[in-house]
C-alpha cells in the first residue's frame, strides 16, 4: 500500500508540472525574460556600428593636425627666406656704403701744393711771401713789382676743351704756424667780356709737377681730377685752404676745400690808368690740421655666411619635415581606405 501511495504522488507531481507548462502564463514569463537577457547584452551589429567611427574621428583629427604643423612650418620657412634676403641685402648695403671715420691731425708744416692760374690776357704784375696774416699798403698799384714766387708756366692742351691752355703754377705757402700766404697782383686791360675773372685750380704737391717727366700730361690729370675756382677784378679774394685726405676701398684721394672772403679794391689811381683793371688774391692755410676720412666697410662676412648656413639648415629641415609629413597622409589614407573597404565587405 505505501509503495502504491507513494507512486501515485510522484505521478501526480510530474502532472502537476506538466499542467503548469501547458498554461499560456508560463510561456509569456518565459519569452520577456529571454527578452531582458538579451537587452542586457550589447548587440555585436551596434559594436561594429561605433568601431569605425572611432576610426575615422582619430584619423581627421591627426590629418587636421598634420595640415596644421605644415601651415605652420610653411610660415617658418617663409620667414627663414625673407631672413635670408633681408641679410644679403644689408651685406651689399653696407659693403656698397662703407662708414666714414673722420680724424684730424695736426701738422707743423704742409707739403706746399700747387696753385695753377689761368690769367688769359691778365699779366701776373707781383707775387710775393707774407707772414703773420700781414700785408703791408700797396705800393704803386698797377705796376710791376718784385716777385718771390717759385713760378712755372706750363702749356697743354685742356682735357675737356681739347684747347691749348697756358697755366702758371705758383709754389702755395706752407709754414701754417707762421700764418704764411701768397699775395698776388694782376691786370687785365679793357676786354670785350661782359664779366672778368681769373680761374686758378690746387692741386696736393708741387714738387709732384717739378718730378713729372710730362708736365703737360700732368696738368690733364689735374685739370680732370680737382675742381677749379675763380676770383673776380676790382676784388681783393682771401683764399684760405684746408687739406681732406680720403682713405679706403681703393686708392688714397686728396682733396681741397677752401673758404673764401671778398673785399673791395679802392682804386686810388688817375683816372688814365684805371682802365687796367686789377685782381688781388691771397692764399693761405685755414688751419694746421689735416682732415683724414677713412672709408671703413662693417659688413661681415663671415656673420652673414654663418647666418646663411643657419637658414639654408633650417629650410632644409622644414623640407624634409614636409616631405615625411606628406608620406605620412598619404600612408595613412591608403591604410583608412584599405580598412573602409574591408569593413564594406564584412557588411556585405
Amino acid at each position: 500500500m505505501l509503495g502504491k501511495d507513494s507512486t501515485y504522488r510522484e505521478f501526480n507531481d510530474d502532472d502537476d508540472h506538466s499542467e503548469e507548462m501547458q498554461s499560456p502564463d508560463f510561456f509569456r514569463d518565459v519569452v520577456e525574460a529571454d527578452g531582458e537577457e538579451r537587452d542586457e547584452r550589447p548587440s555585436e551589429d551596434d559594436a561594429r556600428g561605433s568601431t569605425p567611427s572611432m576610426r575615422v574621428s582619430k584619423a581627421c583629427l591627426k590629418n587636421v593636425f598634420t595640415v596644421v604643423l605644415i601651415f605652420i612650418y610653411l610660415l617658418l620657412t617663409t620667414v627663414a627666406a625673407f631672413l635670408a634676403y633681408q641679410t644679403i641685402s644689408d651685406f651689399l648695403e653696407k659693403l656698397n656704403h662703407p662708414v666714414m671715420s673722420v680724424t684730424y691731425k695736426e701738422v707743423d708744416m704742409f707739403s706746399p701744393p700747387g696753385i695753377a692760374l689761368y690769367p688769359g690776357n691778365a699779366r701776373l704784375l707781383s707775387c710775393r711771401h707774407h707772414y703773420h696774416d700781414h700785408i703791408p699798403p700797396l705800393v704803386n698799384p698797377g705796376k710791376p713789382q718784385d716777385s718771390d714766387c717759385v713760378i712755372k708756366e706750363v702749356t697743354y692742351n685742356g682735357f675737356f676743351t681739347n684747347q691749348t691752355k697756358k697755366a702758371l703754377v705758383v709754389r702755395g705757402p706752407s709754414d701754417v704756424h707762421s700764418r704764411e700766404l701768397i699775395f698776388m697782383q694782376f691786370s687785365q686791360n679793357e676786354t670785350e667780356e661782359d664779366f672778368s675773372a681769373i680761374t686758378y685750380m690746387l692741386f696736393a704737391n708741387f714738387s709732384d709737377l717739378d718730378n713729372s717727366l710730362n708736365q703737360s700730361e700732368f696738368m690733364r690729370d689735374c685739370e680732370r681730377n680737382y675742381s677749379t675756382w675763380t676770383f673776380s677784378g676790382g676784388f681783393r679774394t682771401w683764399v684760405k685752404m684746408s687739406l681732406v685726405t680720403t682713405s679706403g676701398k681703393s686708392d688714397q684721394s686728396v682733396e681741397f676745400r677752401q673758404e673764401s672772403t671778398v673785399v673791395k679794391f679802392n682804386d686810388k689811381r688817375p683816372e688814365t690808368e684805371r682802365s687796367n683793371q686789377l685782381f688781388f688774391a691771397v692764399f693761405e692755410w685755414r688751419d694746421p690740421f689735416i682732415q683724414e676720412i677713412q672709408l671703413i666697410v662693417t659688413a661681415n662676412p663671415w656673420s652673414s655666411a654663418a647666418i646663411l648656413c643657419g637658414v639654408f639648415m633650417a629650410l632644409f629641415k622644414a623640407a624634409n619635415f614636409a616631405k615625411l609629413t606628406v608620406q605620412w597622409i598619404i600612408r595613412m589614407r591608403k591604410r583608412h581606405l584599405r580598412n573602409k573597404a574591408r569593413q564594406q565587405g564584412i557588411i556585405n
